[in-house]
């Protein structure tokens, strides 16, 4: 199996001098679980061009510090991409930005939310399940870091989680195979961590510190991963 990870955005300065980049981690995170699969890492935010659906096994898009309404170059053609491969039949998993991405691309609405940053671990209630979501959970608790949120979803996608701050917590789209979640299970804490003190100074104090002490805590990181891993063999 080959899974091409579309990176969309790199950690800020000084943060990622002390950890890998965004495609980095998700073969850090997925590999363990996906045993003689070849993971490929495209900078399409620099310029490298996606592999195209009939030369890969799935698709997997990264996070990013900007907004799919921010006009880069780089954000048609990968809507393109997502078109191409939802058309293929190709697998494809959205996080975070690429959450925003797929939607968007597929047909829904981003906006910057005016419930402000969601940081820290945050709960999500899970409304639908799929067989490639075992262990099966009731609710799902993961780090996030973002403003923006899916504020309106495709035709046809169903929600399988959501919380109160983000009711568009994870989508499964009629378009697809294809699935996608605002949290960021690639994140281990320490990480999350140091990327929230770093924006701590666009950040509201109050929620720098809940979101720091939330860290603290376990999280269903790697439950979400062994989801991830199992929609690649089972799409």
């Amino acid at each position: 199996m080959r899974i091409a990870i579309l990176e969309t955005g790199a950690p800020p300065s000084p943060v990622n001098e002390r950890h890998p980049g965004y495609g980095q981690m998700m073969v850090d995170m997925l590999s363990p679980l996906m045993p003689g699969a070849a993971f490929v890492v495209a900078q399409v935010h620099e310029g490298d061009a996606a592999p195209p659906a009939d030369g890969v096994d799935g698709y997997l898009l990264t996070g990013s510090p900007v907004g799919v309404y921010d006009g880069h170059d780089w954000i048609g053609p990968l809507f393109e991409t997502v078109r191409a491969a939802a058309a293929a039949k190709t697998p494809q998993v959205g996080i975070c930005f690429g959450h925003q991405a797929i939607a968007a691309a597929l047909g829904g609405r981003v906006e910057k939310s005016d419930k402000g940053w969601g940081v820290g671990v945050h709960r999500y209630r899970v409304h639908e399940t799929r067989a490639w979501m075992d262990p099966l959970a009731e609710e799902i608790t993961c780090a996030v870091s973002h403003q923006d949120q899916v504020v309106e979803a495709p035709a046809g996608a169903r929600v399988l989680a959501g919380s109160d701050f983000c009711p568009n917590g994870a989508l499964s789209y009629a378009q697809g195979p294809a699935v996608s979640f605002q949290m960021h299970p690639e994140f281990d804490h320490g990480f999350a961590s140091d990327l929230l003190a770093a924006r701590s100074d666009r950040i509201p104090e109050e929620k720098v510190s809940g979101g720091l002490e939330t860290l603290r805590q376990e999280s269903c990181r790697k439950k979400l991963a062994q989801w991830i891993a199992a929609f690649y063999r089972i799409a």
